[in-house]
């Protein structure tokens, strides 16, 4: 290596002997790098945001999730936008919520379910949502390895988004994400959820089709879930229905039936119905599919389909204003001064929490 394309670097010892890797040749220059510098640094226009999300051009496709998921008041606007050119191409798809307890198999079943569909010459789109730690905000973001094969084709979006704070096994931007990939020409969308129990109405109010995924085998079957839950299903499958838990399963198939017969439906016109699987085995898998189309088919005709449509767009309308009072009220410049010293009073017994919201939004109000 010749001594002038060579260079000492500074955790080397002084003292080091030939054996120490104490050489190393030079690359290009920083001066030289600036160009590609400033292509990483590139950001797309609306219209080329646009273009890219029409076209499914999955680089495009993911960073405009990722603009949509953003905190940052610039890229609400932008992403704003964005979704406004977009919307006229969204919503022709069926939307299907999967929940279920940990250890289901809810991401076995997906990946199943995924590729049934894409042979059948769908395009599918999988919004995950990874549990976030309450303590660092982190997430695994584990689901493109758990659905290995599924993520390979090209016909299906594998899209996993931490869950942050939200409550209901839902990122905050869900609803975007959702028009977004049925702009891109996604027909179908499953949106996987935290198993989070009662706060899963969440994803009922943005989803056609809501299926919950059961195990047999782990206890008292019936008190494994929560009712409320139960109540916003559209249909119950029980996986894992083979090997010795296919008995299990059929006895649990026949408890879960019994017991639905004193629930009200949560879909006007259907009967939840609970259905048997083995995703690890493929089977059951086509059946599942097959109620979920005679699902949309009923809705459809009865205009329950169409209805329930119209109420997860009031559901998106409310949950925005919620969000943009909510992100108004904390950045007032008086809220953001008297907050501090109000937590201070009640923490120490001098007020009570009652009259320091109280005493907030009077101040909120006067300066507005």
């Amino acid at each position: 290596m010749s001594e002038n394309n060579s260079y000492k670097p500074d955790w080397v010892p002084d003292n080091a002997g030939k054996e120490f890797a104490i050489t190393i040749k030079k690359g290009v220059s920083e001066t030289n790098n600036t160009s590609n510098k400033n292509i990483s640094k590139y950001e797309p226009t609306i219209e080329e945001y646009v273009d890219g999300v029409l076209n499914n051009q999955k680089t495009l496709l993911a960073k405009t999730i990722t603009l949509i998921e953003s905190n940052s008041e610039k890229h609400f606007k932008l992403a704003n936008e964005i979704i406004q050119k977009l919307l006229p191409k969204a919503g022709n798809s069926i939307r299907v919520g999967i929940t279920g307890v940990p250890g289901a198999g809810k991401s076995t079943f997906i990946e199943a379910l995924g590729l049934h569909l894409i042979s059948k010459g769908h395009k599918v789109a999988v919004l995950t949502v990874d549990p976030s730690s309450s303590i660092t905000k982190g997430s695994i973001l584990g689901d493109k390895t758990r659905m290995d094969q599924l993520s390979r084709e090209p016909n299906c979006f594998i899209r996993p988004s931490p869950s942050g704070t939200t409550l209901g096994g839902v990122t905050r931007k869900s609803r975007e994400t959702i028009t977004v990939c049925e702009a891109a020409g996604y027909d179908i969308i499953l949106i996987e959820t935290v198993g989070v129990g009662q706060n899963e109405i969440t994803v009922r109010s943005m989803v056609d089709f809501f299926l919950l995924i059961m195990i047999s085998g782990a206890g008292d079957e019936l008190q494994g879930i929560k009712r409320g839950v139960i109540e916003l299903a559209d249909a119950l499958l029980i996986n894992k229905a083979d090997g010795d838990n296919k008995q299990r399963a059929e006895i649990a198939k026949s408890e879960y039936s019994n017991a639905l017969h004193y629930l009200k439906p949560n879909t006007e016109g259907w009967t939840t119905s609970v259905n048997l699987c083995s995703a690890i085995n493929n089977e059951g898998i086509t059946e599942i599919w097959d109620e979920i189309i005679k699902f949309t088919e009923i809705t459809n005709k009865s205009g329950v389909f169409q209805e329930r449509r119209k109420n997860q767009s009031k559901e998106w309308f409310n949950s925005l204003i919620e969000e943009k009072l909510k992100t108004e009220f904390f950045n007032n410049e008086t809220i953001k001064t008297l907050l501090p010293k109000i937590e201070r009073d009640f923490l120490n017994n001098n007020i009570s929490v009652i009259d320091s919201v109280e005493r907030l939004f009077e101040n909120y109000k006067n300066k507005l």
